[in-house]
């Protein structure tokens, strides 16, 4: 995932996918609201990408099943 877009676009089919089979995911991470855009070390949106790959992790376990 590169941008905010492809991750809300990934977690929509993952979430679309449990769905069908009745599998409950946790919600997916919010996009943070709060950069200033300086391009700081440890930016939010480094942690947003960070935990979204975490979601997507444990999205496609629990879709593989036991």
């Amino acid at each position: 995932m590169r941008t905010a877009a492809e991750a809300a676009q990934v977690f929509a089919l993952l979430q679309a996918e449990a769905q069908a089979r009745g599998i409950a995911l946790r919600n997916p991470p919010q996009a943070p609201t709060t950069c200033c855009g300086r391009g700081c070390n440890g930016c939010v949106w480094e942690g947003f990408y960070a935990a979204a790959s975490g979601w997507c992790e444990d999205a496609d376990q629990a879709l593989a099943g036991p």
